[in-house]
């Protein structure tokens, strides 16, 4: 849930990247956080896992956004994707306001995608939040792979609530800028 800094007239919002692992969740917020100027993104910060890293900053949006007067902080946050971090990525998503839904267009990947998208609607009721109110946008990345699965079939297995979803090769950074755009406007549609 959002919090309110009323010296600072800011709302902080929290967005999540969540996915199976090692499917470019940190390879997008480093991405981004590489590509923000230095006055408006805070210090990324890192907590290493044996395989993965789970990843957390800051930052003002470039193109000013603001709720009712307000200006809205982002913070963004990486889960690490490995079976053994379940808890911590529940714990992650706690007070969410957004979660971009990163899903590896891997065709051999499939399964991991459904399964870490099950998991995050479990955790989501544990918190008692729902797919349908809480904003959520899908990136289909790795789609350069030979043989990766098509949106319209990435669809039939993920998008059944009719989310917005981009394609992605996070690594280059394509469509990177757009995915986050899409989730921070949901999200200040939400405030």
């Amino acid at each position: 849930m959002a919090l309110i800094d009323i010296a600072n007239r800011e709302i902080h919002a929290k967005i999540v990247y969540y996915g199976p692992g090692l499917s470019g969740k940190t390879t997008n917020l480093v991405n981004i956080h590489r590509r923000l100027p230095a006055e408006l993104k805070g210090e990324m910060k890192s907590i290493a896992t044996e395989a993965e890293r789970t990843l957390f900053f800051d930052f003002v949006p470039i193109e000013d956004i603001r709720v009712g007067g307000w200006a809205i902080r982002f913070h963004l946050y990486s889960v690490p994707g490995q079976d053994v971090y379940v808890r911590t990525r529940r714990a992650i998503l706690g007070g969410a306001d957004g979660i971009v839904f990163v899903a590896d267009a891997d065709p051999v990947r499939r399964r991991a995608n459904t399964e870490s998208l099950t998991e995050l609607t479990e955790h989501l009721d544990h918190f008692q939040r729902t797919t349908e109110t809480l904003p959520i946008v899908l990136q289909y990345n790795k789609i350069d792979l030979p043989g990766a699965m098509s949106r319209a079939d990435m669809d039939t297995s993920l998008n059944e609530v009719d989310w917005p979803t981009f394609e992605a090769i996070a690594i280059h950074g394509n469509g990177v800028r757009e995915t986050l755009a899409s989730i921070s406007r949901l999200v200040a549609r939400t405030l």
